[in-house]
């Protein structure tokens, strides 16, 4: 039979347990310390509270409270411990495509003739994918001068959304965009996936590329069966490259203007067997560039692979812990009864003066 019994995901947290007998050592020597303190010297101990308005713990009292909140501290440990008995069985879903990105990050993709920027079109673009996105699987590769694999191609696309905002141009410390090495990567990547699954990549860019033998490279990797496609992040009439300081500057003072190559970025996505498509603010770009990537060979398909789901049951010592914290809270939030003055007034000298 298939072991259902009751185990912790994560046991090391009850190293935690070995605080306890430094916290009683703690509490053993205060306690005696305090009781050799001066203040001893001037009343004895059962006139101590009227004098310092404070009533020392009895001994029972402070190692009650001391294994009070060690039970406490039990609880918490075995929370985060993760207690968890029986589970589901759950068959993997495993779709049979596989897509993945790359993003050009490059200082160009600053530019605002595409509001916000071309960057911010191009996260957003990527953002549609994923939420419209049911039988890929996903992976981003963000390249400038050099690529840098935000995720490999993986069914959590959460991974994506949460990477997403971190991406900008200043990932790249060289300037300039090197296509080449992005492909290579995106080879590597690719050919680590198993051979009978169906790949292909998505260019998201302004064609600002400077680099010969960019369309044989698109296309062997097409004849091996990993086609490009291609979106289009900006407009024809450009716009100044942002600097650190205003426009970016040229050799000859003059702002420097970029612009959306759309024909290199096409005779880049005809030479690797895939579709072109220029951004926009609607839907129909994404949903074509899904629609093309999803038509390969592997139909999505539930495999016979199963794993197992666990039913953590964490919120029982936490709910046990909320309990048991209650009426200290109350103790901690309740009025408070108003402590008595003593008068600080002295007598009157009602002597003559001599």
């Amino acid at each position: 039979m298939p072991d259902t019994s009751f185990h912790l995901s994560q046991p090391q947290w009850f190293l935690g347990l070995l605080a306890l007998p430094f916290v009683a050592l703690w509490l053993w020597r205060s306690a005696a310390k305090a009781a050799r303190g001066p203040i001893h010297r001037y009343a004895d101990a059962h006139l101590l509270p009227h004098l310092s308005g404070v009533r020392e713990l009895k001994r029972s009292e402070r190692w009650g409270q001391f294994f009070s909140w060690s039970l406490l501290w039990l609880l918490l440990l075995t929370a985060m411990a993760g207690p968890r008995w029986d589970y589901s069985s759950v068959r993997l879903f495993h779709p049979g495509n596989n897509l993945l990105i790359l993003l050009d990050i490059s200082g160009s993709m600053d530019a605002t003739d595409t509001a916000p920027s071309r960057l911010g079109r191009a996260r957003q673009e990527i953002q549609d994918l994923i939420l419209q996105n049911r039988e890929l699987r996903l992976g981003l590769i963000a390249f400038a001068s050099v690529p840098h694999v935000i995720s490999p191609v993986t069914e959590d696309s959460r991974t994506l959304l949460l990477a997403l905002p971190a991406l900008s141009t200043g990932l790249t410390q060289l300037s300039g965009s090197r296509l080449h090495g992005a492909l290579d990567r995106a080879e590597q990547l690719l050919e680590a996936l198993p051979e009978d699954s169906a790949k292909s990549m998505l260019l998201i860019s302004d064609g600002d590329f400077d680099e010969p033998g960019l369309a044989d490279r698109v296309s062997a990797l097409a004849q091996r069966g990993m086609p490009l496609h291609v979106l289009g992040i900006g407009t024809t009439e450009g716009a100044d490259v942002p600097g650190e300081r205003g426009p970016l500057l040229a050799p000859d003072g003059k702002p420097v203007q970029t612009r959306l190559d759309a024909d290199q970025l096409q005779m880049l996505a005809n030479a690797g067997g895939g579709l072109y498509q220029l951004a926009d603010y609607r839907d129909a770009d994404s949903q074509a560039i899904l629609e093309v990537a999803s038509q390969n060979r592997l139909p999505a398909k539930i495999s016979n692979d199963r794993t197992r789901v666990w039913h953590e049951r964490f919120y029982i010592p936490v709910a046990l812990l909320l309990l048991l914290l209650l009426p200290r809270f109350r103790n901690w939030l309740g009025p408070k009864p108003m402590s008595s003055q003593r008068s600080a007034g002295g007598s009157q000298d009602s002597g003559r003066p001599t």
